[in-house]
């Protein structure tokens, strides 16, 4: 079985401030994605870890930025969800604000990997995030989440339509499909991760 060098995942801070963050130091990858997207479960999956980040019924329960310390100074931050909270809008505006100075000032950040339904493909906030990244020089890699929802040959075309998307719009994010589910493509997304956390 192959070594995977995020099973040592472990849960260490949750920060509603970037001030409440560990040192700016190491290397660090969020996670971001709409609520309804998967993302816990894709960071469980990746760590081989089923309780790490908390899934739930209810889309939109990360309301913090939930770090996970790896080893050697390298941590993966979880984002809060958008879109589906049922949260007051001065709340969800605060978590704008957040997220936008940590994408921004945080030294350590490597990339964002970003969650897509791979069903409802590269909607308003999807876009939104890639044309950040890229204004911003964030390197982006984008996984088409529950994939094993699609049959084989909608999940390829789906692929190539998000790729061709992405290229279009001039952005340099790499694109897979992925299901926590099925385990589908759970080396590639690793070997993105690790590829992201060794860039200097």
């Amino acid at each position: 079985m192959k070594h995977n060098p995020f099973r040592s995942a472990a849960f260490l801070t949750s920060a509603a401030e970037l001030r409440q963050l560990p040192a700016d130091a190491g290397a660090e990858i969020a996670f971001a994605g709409r609520s309804n997207a998967g993302k816990s479960s894709a960071l469980n999956a990746i760590c081989d870890q089923s309780g790490l980040a908390r899934t739930s019924k209810t889309p939109g329960r990360t309301q913090l930025l939930n770090v996970f310390a790896l080893d050697d100074g390298r941590r993966l931050v979880d984002l809060p969800g958008y879109g589906y909270a049922k949260v007051p809008e001065a709340m969800r505006d605060k978590w704008r604000r957040v997220i936008d100075a940590y994408l921004r000032e945080r030294e350590s950040l490597r990339g964002v990997v970003l969650i897509v339904d791979s069903r409802h493909p590269l909607k308003e906030f999807d876009q939104q995030m890639l044309a950040y990244c890229h204004d911003i020089g964030l390197a982006c890699h984008v996984l088409l989440t529950k994939a094993d929802k699609l049959g084989r040959g909608e999940a390829a075309r789906t692929l190539a339509a998000v790729r061709k998307e992405i290229a279009a719009a001039g952005f340099a994010a790499t694109v897979q499909l992925f299901s926590a589910q099925a385990k589908t493509g759970l080396d590639e997304a690793r070997g993105a991760l690790a590829t992201l956390l060794s860039q200097s």
